[in-house]
Parts: structure tokens; sequence; C-alpha cells
């Protein structure tokens, strides 16, 4: 955010930069999302709806949760939010006591520890690296499980990897008998024949974060869910109609909509971000970027930059102000991360094709800093 910021600033002052650093898709929300809004404001949809979420809507995850998993999911399990991050809150309050832990892959979205740590929980990592695709290994995973082990975090695909777990892991994670919360926000933005493994096929008492954010570029109308187990709905309704009371009805009305008639619309997505994606990681491997594998999914390429600069902040920082180029720092998402730097390719082919220009402009100087720094460390 640090980064973004400054980046804002730069462009205000006509330094236009190469936005690379935020995670959201360039492209237009569905017109039917937007017109649903503004139909529902129209009429007056202006109020409170049930805490839980519109019925309709509840129906309608339910029906999109079948479609995507196979799994009959009861409306009666879903809680609607404002955007996911509030239904990972509600999810982890009602799972941590104070020294309770979270087993989660490093490199890992940064929100997750935050979570934890505010209820006075321990995040616990599992190192992954880009040799082995991120692979999230079930043995590591195992010989940190404690007594006091309350959840572990699934996400495929992941943030910032890219990675997508394959289904003999994803099933021997969920096997060592630790309650998954998967986060599936980037679910079905995918590239190739890879398939992600749906948290409820894997355990029907999953707790399931999801919204509409990422495969729809609807970030700011900020409409997520959390799918529950039966022993947790009631707990979570209570605490969602204390702490938010409901999601914005005419955002609902949106979901709605978007849920039954756009479909195609990820399909549609992924074939404009395949392209993209090819395109970032050759130009990142021409410049001299680690990157052993595209990513399977979501939208992001984690990129090994430590031959231009070991501290990844302020190697962030210096492609900002001096190339204005916009990246999101490694250290960001784990210690595992740092010496990294996140590209999201979920932007327009001329942003990419400026990044990579302004880039090659500056990465000789800084390779040839970072070498002297080396050496002179060594002597």
């Amino acid at each position: 955010m640090e980064v973004m910021e400054q980046a804002l600033a730069l462009d205000r002052a006509g330094h236009a930069v190469a936005h690379m650093e935020v995670g959201e898709p360039d492209l237009p929300a569905p017109p039917e999302a937007v017109e649903a809004c503004r139909q529902a404001l129209l009429v007056g949809e202006t109020h409170y709806t049930d805490s839980r979420g519109l019925l309709e809507l509840r129906e309608g995850i339910a029906a999109h949760t079948q479609r995507r998993s196979g799994v009959v999911v009861d409306p009666d399990r879903i809680v609607v939010t404002n955007g996911t991050s509030p239904a990972m809150l509600l999810v982890f309050a009602l799972l941590l006591e104070p020294g309770d832990e979270v087993v989660l892959a490093e490199p890992h979205y940064p929100a997750y520890p935050n979570f934890v740590r505010f209820f006075g929980g321990v995040p616990v990592s599992v190192p992954t690296c880009a040799s082995e695709g991120w692979r999230l290994d079930p043995d590591a995973v195992r010989r940190v499980v404690t007594p006091r082990t309350r959840a572990l975090i699934l996400s495929s695909p992941a943030n910032p990897t890219g990675a997508v777990q394959d289904p003999a892991t994803a099933q021997a994670l969920a096997d060592l008998g630790v309650p998954i919360v998967s986060d599936e926000i980037y679910d079905g933005i995918l590239y190739g024949d890879v398939r992600a493994t749906p948290g409820l096929v894997l355990d029907p008492d999953a707790f399931v974060i999801d919204g509409v954010s990422k495969r729809y570029a609807m970030t700011g109308f900020r409409l997520g869910w959390a799918i529950v187990p039966d022993r947790a709905r009631r707990a979570l309704q209570i605490m969602l109609q204390n702490f938010f009371i409901s999601a914005n009805g005419f955002v609902q009305r949106a979901g709605i909509v978007v849920l039954r008639d756009c479909g195609d619309r990820v399909s549609e997505m992924c074939e404009v971000l395949a392209p993209r994606r090819e395109r970032l990681v050759a130009g990142l491997r021409e410049l001299g970027f680690g990157v052993p594998e595209a990513p399977a999914g979501a939208f992001y390429v984690l990129a090994d930059a430590r031959r231009f600069g070991a501290d990844s902040l302020e190697l962030a920082m210096t492609l900002l102000k001096r190339a204005r180029v916009g990246v999101a720092p490694g250290i960001d998402f784990g210690d595992a991360a740092e010496g990294m730097l996140r590209f999201c390719f979920a932007v327009s082919d001329d942003t990419i094709r400026v990044g990579l220009e302004r880039l090659a402009e500056i990465l000789p100087e800084l390779e040839r800093t970072a070498g002297q720094r080396t050496q002179g460390s060594g002597s």
C-alpha cells in the first residue's frame, strides 16, 4: 500500500507511473452489475437486509458453488459480507483464542497473519519455493501442527505466487485433520488445463471465503461471503449482526445478477489475461528476473530480483522513483519472498510494455551496484 500511495502521488505530480503493484483487474465491472445497482437504488433498496444477506443471493451463491464444486450447499450455511476481509475477520474470530495457531504457506497474502494476530493467534508459516511450483508440502505442515493448531489456510490459486496446489497435495493437506479455511477469491482465474480443488470437495466442513472482487473485476463493490459448517453458522450470524449489520442491499442485487448471468465473464477474463501473463513472464526473464514457471492461476508473477538488490522494499521504491514502475516488494508476503518482487499482469498491454521498457533502462545499473555491494561484503 505504501508503494501504491507514493505511486499515486507521482501520478498527481505529472509523472505517470506504470502501475503493476495493485492486485485488481483493469477490466470494467460487468454492465449487468452496474445496472442492477442502479435499478435497486431507483426503487429504494437502501435499507438493511437480513444480516446473513438476501436469501436470493445466498441461493445464488449456493447454486454457483454447486456448479464449481459439485457440492450441494444449504443457503443457511452462507453469510454475505462487505468483501472477503470481513468474512475472514468473522471466521478467525470464531476459531481463535489467544495462543491458538494457524498454519499458512509462505509467501502468503499479507493480511492473513494480521487477521490471526488481531485475535491473539500465532501464524505459523511453512515456506514454499518457486522451483517446486510453490507446492505446500503436507509433511512440512504435519511437522508444525500442534494441539493448539486451529486452522490451515489453503489459497489455490494463491496471491502472490499464482500457485495452484495439485489435487493429491490438496487432499493430503485435508487429510491432516486440521480445519481448512479455503480462500477461493481467485478460483476460476486459471491458465491451460490447470484446475483447483475446491475446499468443500476436500472437506465438507471447510470454511470457504469467496466473493466477486477478482473474478468479475468488482473490487470496489465490496461483496464477499463465507460458507461455514452447520456448527458455526449461528455464531457467525450473531457476530455479523453486531459488527456489520448487513452488506449493502443494492450491491447484493448486483451479486445476484452476476452469479446468475455472467458465467462467461471469468473465461473471457482469462482469455484476456493469458497473453498478458506470457508477455510479462517472457519480458521479466529477458531482463534477468528469475521466473522458473509461469503462474498457474490468479494474475501475479512473483519474480526473483536478488541480482538487482537484496532488499525488496528498497528495490521497489527505487524502481518507482527512478523508473516510474510500481511493483509490490516481496517482503510484504513473508520472509520467504524477500528479494522478490510481485508484478500484477491484470493491467493493459501498454502498461506491461512501458513498464518493461522502463525497467530495461535502469536494471543494468542496479545489477552493477548490487554486484559491487556483494563483492564488498565478501572482502
